[in-house]
């Protein structure tokens, strides 16, 4: 959309904005609301701060519906993956670095999510070590590999692994190395973004040309969707919510997928409802101890005589 400043100051002085729409009879109205978002930025005569938030808000919708549209194939695919994985009892692993790593804590023990989601989380790429250390970390050659060593990673398994730019070392090396352990891996990247810059990895590749399926954010390069008035000033982040509802569309997706191939999909139930108690929580995810490294439960027991398997 765009914001066009009407030709005078005030709706009233010229109730049409240049693109021909009629402008609303209030005073307090400067911009036509059916052309404010087509090129994400403001006019500054009559910039106002309502108009801003309506702004950042109408990209995010507008990305949303990019993503229900251009990227349905996409999802489809991912969400295969991870229903053939879940099927086979493995689990999801997520990752990100930096900001994407959000993605990988949204993912887990999540009302209405799934429990056989292992989110791949490393202090040195979050921020409780300091925020550049955490940015030189994400370039490092040879520091996915250590991550991995921690992590129970099997064949049978599914991975997401989230970067905006998908131009740095670990989240390369994150893909090559969940796919060398022969476990399907699913890119969640701009790919806008990515091509628009070189790789910092040795290989000269970046992430959507390691994976077995990409979907595209459609995020703008630099993430930050809205302009301000006068500044090459861009606020507005959209890769997070992108992001995040990628990942619940996908796992959505491969519950809906399971319950037709007659599995029952491990989905948790919010912790604060009255009908959810501590021991039903703890019953879903037992299931999964051991495997995901953040579960404080314990695999349950085989009962007396049975087969330990």
């Amino acid at each position: 959309m765009c914001v066009r400043p009407f030709s005078k100051p005030f709706a009233l002085a010229n109730p049409k904005s240049r693109c021909g729409r009629r402008a609303s009879r209030r005073s307090s109205e400067r911009y036509c609301s059916a052309c404010a978002t087509r090129s994400g930025t403001f006019g500054s005569r009559a910039w106002r701060r309502r108009v801003a938030f309506e702004l950042y808000l109408e990209q995010v919708l507008q990305a949303l519906e990019r993503l229900r549209r251009d990227q349905h194939a996409s999802i489809g695919a991912a969400a295969s993956l991870v229903a053939t994985a879940l099927a086979s009892e493995g689990v999801l692993h997520v990752f990100g670095s930096g900001h994407s790593r959000l993605l990988a804590e949204e993912a887990f023990y999540r009302a209405g999510g799934l429990a056989a989601v292992n989110p791949i989380l490393d202090r040195r790429l979050m921020f409780f070590d300091g925020v550049l250390a955490s940015t030189n970390a994400e370039r490092e050659e040879g520091y996915a590999a250590r991550i991995l060593a921690r992590e129970d990673i099997r064949a049978v398994d599914a991975a997401i692994v989230a970067s905006n730019s998908g131009r740095n070392a670990v989240p390369v090396e994150m893909a090559l190395g969940l796919r060398a352990r022969g476990v399907k891996v699913i890119a969640v990247t701009s790919l806008t973004h990515s091509r628009a810059v070189a790789a910092r990895h040795a290989s000269g590749r970046k992430l959507y040309e390691l994976v077995d399926v990409v979907i595209d954010t459609g995020v703008p390069t630099g993430d930050a969707a809205t302009k301000l008035p006068d500044r090459a000033l861009r606020m507005g982040p959209l890769s997070t919510i992108i992001g995040a509802a990628i990942v619940h569309a996908v796992t959505i997706e491969a519950s809906v997928l399971l319950l037709q191939q007659g599995h029952l999909p491990p989905v948790l139930a919010s912790a604060n409802l009255d009908a959810t108690s501590p021991d039903d929580l703890r019953r879903t995810l037992a299931r999964y101890a051991g495997r995901i490294r953040y579960l404080d439960v314990e695999r349950p027991r085989a009962a007396e005589g049975s087969p330990a398997g």
